[in-house]
């Protein structure tokens, strides 16, 4: 992240593209182990199940967009379950634009860890929004996955979800599978709209691009022959890498002293 009156490049192959800055997001997915983030993730970007557990240590993915002419950037920052530095969890959600808080169906104790989150998001972005004054909402999905598995193993009801968003529109509650892929595109829609985003950011609302195409995928006048109907485009970057830990304390500061906020005041708390 950089100053919002910079240009965001994103390079890949032969390409470089380019991006306002005002039109780049992180999306930050959070949730306990083995409960599905990095499947969800999977579907999101390649529309693919992998059966093959692998514990996530971070893993950072980058999808650029042509929507309408415009163009997009959404940084997807898939977390860690076990949390072993407190410190990064709190920059991750200082510099996340959108959440993602995942738990498992079957599994009491991931939603117990969601509702520790989700209250941990609050108050470290009301932190920042008290210093920054900013006005923005905080888009974020509260996900039950894994909902494919039989009623017999269900240990957190439907209505314990719905209660943790009912006072907050910005915040909702879906029950998915990635496994199946159920509500999943359901899940990204709402959220994308909750953050005021085009709604063609979802999975199944745009053309998949190949980088091949890169070095035309940000003209207006973009277009791929075959799908004569479809004005919105998506592009994975094969490889991105995540800004570094000064990189996002650079962005962090440099939201609160675009502000006018002293140096002296109280800090937001990332350690």
């Amino acid at each position: 992240f950089q100053d919002q009156a910079m240009m965001k490049t994103m390079s890949g192959g032969n390409c470089t593209l380019n991006v306002p800055a005002k039109n780049s997001y992180r999306m930050v997915v959070l949730g306990a182990s083995r409960v599905g983030k990095s499947s969800i993730v999977s579907r999101f970007l390649n529309g693919r199940f992998e059966d093959q557990y692998t514990p996530t240590i971070e893993d950072f993915h980058r999808k650029v967009y042509n929507i309408r002419g415009d163009m997009y950037q959404l940084d997807i920052l898939d977390t860690s379950g076990n949390h072993p530095f407190p410190a990064m969890r709190r920059l991750s959600i200082l510099t996340g634009d959108v959440f993602i808080l995942v738990f498992s169906l079957d599994n009491r104790e991931s939603f117990d860890e969601v509702k520790r989150l989700q209250k941990q998001i609050l108050e470290v972005k009301s932190c920042l929004k008290n210093k920054t004054k900013e006005s923005a909402d905080l888009p974020m999905v509260i996900c039950g996955n894994k909902n494919d598995h039989s009623e017999v193993f269900r240990k957190v009801r439907s209505d314990e979800g719905e209660d943790l968003v009912s006072s907050d529109e910005n915040c909702a509650y879906f029950e998915v599978s990635a496994k199946k892929n159920t509500n999943v595109d359901e899940m990204f829609y709402v959220l994308f709209s909750m953050a005021k985003l085009p709604h063609e950011m979802s999975p199944s609302l745009h053309r998949k691009i190949s980088i091949q195409y890169g070095d035309t995928f940000q003209q207006k006048s973009f277009r791929m022959r075959r799908v004569k109907d479809m004005d919105a485009y998506g592009m994975i970057s094969p490889f991105v890498r995540r800004p570094s830990v000064n990189s996002d304390l650079k962005y962090i500061k440099s939201k609160v002293l675009r502000e006018g906020q002293s140096r002296e005041r109280e800090k937001c708390t990332i350690q």
